[in-house]
């Protein structure tokens, strides 16, 4: 009896990390940008609780039941905002599964968000890597929505600020082509309000990124504000990126119906 008991849970657990056998019903979302993406938030034990209908493609390229860190671009990678925006886009519709596709790279400036580009941080090639998988995921879903948190790494300079438009659409415009895909929402967040003591010009690049939300219809903004950060000004704290993935999750939900 205890065979058998085994083996169905095993049946059970493998059945639900598959992905719905209609790819319109497996919403797929895109993660990208450095290290407030990838989070650094302390894991805490709502941070490791899976929901059965969000998954997540793992180092290795699997579909797993999601939990944090739902990153891997380094050592230090903890909560984000990631599960959260699951779980909340889940609530949507019983019938569908949502997947998580993690390409973000802690300290990767815009600028390595572009065809063999290496990242020497991760020693990795971060937009390569997020096309080969993307390609991956999408043989079993559909792509509805990216999300971005990026730009600590280019408030140095006021030129690295004023460039930081057309680099974005550029970097869009390429994400696209190379998929071979139609624009799909895209949610993107300010930096920490808290960052504008180590770095004057986030201020200026938060501004850009409203700017970049307002020109565009399939792009929407998630604000920073009253959100804490970690105690080194720049990450968020694990509170903070559940917050942040919640109000992720209710900016994609209102552009979905604007954009599609």
């Amino acid at each position: 009896m205890k065979t058998y008991i085994v083996a169905f849970l095993s049946i059970f657990f493998i059945s639900g990390c598959q992905p719905n056998n209609d790819r319109e019903d497996f919403h797929l979302y895109l993660l990208i940008g450095q290290s407030n993406m990838a989070g650094r938030g302390v894991v805490e034990q709502i941070d490791t609780t899976s929901h059965p209908r969000v998954l997540m493609l793992d180092q290795k390229m699997n579909w797993v039941l999601a939990k944090e860190p739902v990153h891997f671009d380094k050592p230090i990678a903890g909560t984000g905002l990631g599960l959260m925006f699951g779980k909340e886009m889940a609530k949507q519709n019983e019938n569908i599964k949502i997947g998580l596709i993690p390409c973000a790279k802690g300290g990767s400036s815009i600028t390595k968000w572009f065809a063999d580009s290496l990242h020497e941080g991760t020693n990795s090639y971060p937009y390569d890597e997020m096309i080969k998988r993307t390609q991956k995921a999408l043989e079993t879903g559909t792509l509805k929505g990216i999300l971005w948190h990026q730009g600590e790494s280019d408030t140095g300079s006021e030129d690295a600020v004023k460039q930081y438009k057309m680099k974005f659409r550029s970097m869009l415009d390429s994400l696209y082509s190379d998929l071979d895909i139609d624009p799909v929402p895209m949610v993107i967040g300010e930096l920490g309000y808290f960052f504008y003591h180590k770095a004057p010009l986030a201020e200026d690049l938060n501004e850009v990124l409203n700017q970049i939300a307002s020109q565009n219809d399939c792009v929407e903004i998630v604000s920073a504000e009253s959100l804490s950060h970690k105690g080194d000004s720049i990450h968020f704290n694990s509170n903070a990126y559940r917050e942040m993935g919640i109000r992720y999750a209710n900016k994609m939900k209102e552009i979905t119906q604007v954009c599609d």
